[in-house]
């Protein structure tokens, strides 16, 4: 299922906080939305959730107008996967992905076997089995995450929309949750996140839309964005990109420890 937005803008009172953004995302596709702190990514992540209406512009979902849809008719198309989630109460592994099905049960109705069912499958999906009855308040950071995640998908939405996913993780959980995320969109799943990370959107992603002042730099495959000169507009840091392993990954390196370095 596909995402379009054509010459999205908003504004917050008379403050604007987006201008004019058209993207397209494909079915199967990883976008990674990069920029830096208040450039407006989480204002343009509730534009397309619905969860802010007064924009001005279209959002369509496979060709449907997203104000068209209910908040449980939203539900069966996108799934939004927060940064973090701290419930009050100490719930179970399996009960957090379980909570996943609410938008397809009635007020009184409990999950069913299909619905217990369809969470071990989630669980299997994104490689945790074996915390289904863990304690979600005892995982770790990566842990949790992708605990979001399998919520997500027994929602069964095929848009996948990320906000900041790697944000406070160490590195290696960091690695374990785009590695999950990015193999779901070989079952056909669109993928959407927000990131800081230019290094990151390079490696995972299929294509990346830099967003600056609540403006798109510009959008395109990786190899087209993450350059040494999108890299100073963007964040206002001279970098030198360098290539590896025959340009597969891209690194910035700050040129001032570049140039030390060629000094010795």
């Amino acid at each position: 299922m596909s995402i379009e937005v054509s010459h999205l803008s908003f504004s917050y009172g008379q403050r604007q906080v987006l201008h004019d953004i058209s993207f397209q995302v494909r079915q199967g596709e990883f976008l990674s939305i990069l920029g830096p702190n208040g450039v407006g990514k989480s204002t343009l992540f509730r534009c397309v959730l619905g969860l802010l209406s007064g924009y001005t512009g279209q959002v369509l979902i496979h060709g449907t107008d997203a104000r068209s849809f209910s908040v449980r008719e939203a539900a069966k198309h996108i799934a939004y996967i927060p940064q973090s989630s701290r419930p009050i109460f100490n719930y179970s592994v399996s009960n957090i992905v379980l909570m996943g099905r609410s938008g397809s049960l009635s007020t009184f109705q409990t999950p069913s076997k299909a619905d217990e069912e369809r969470c071990a499958w989630a669980l299997e999906k994104v490689g945790i089995p074996h915390l289904a009855r863990r304690c979600y308040h005892r995982l770790s950071g990566g842990e949790q995450q992708l605990v979001l995640i399998a919520r997500a998908l027994v929602q069964d939405a095929p848009i996948l929309m990320l906000d900041e996913p790697t944000a406070n993780l160490d590195f290696g959980n960091q690695l374990l949750v785009l590695e999950q995320a990015k193999s779901l969109t070989r079952d056909g799943y669109t993928v959407i996140q927000t990131t800081h990370h230019p290094e990151q959107s390079y490696l995972f992603s299929d294509r990346i839309l830099a967003l600056q002042n609540g403006r798109i730099l510009t959008q395109g495959a990786p190899s087209q964005v993450l350059t040494e000169q999108t890299m100073a507009q963007l964040y206002g840091a001279a970098v030198t990109v360098v290539s590896l392993y025959q340009d597969k990954v891209r690194v910035c390196v700050p040129k001032h420890i570049t140039i030390q370095e060629e000094a010795k």
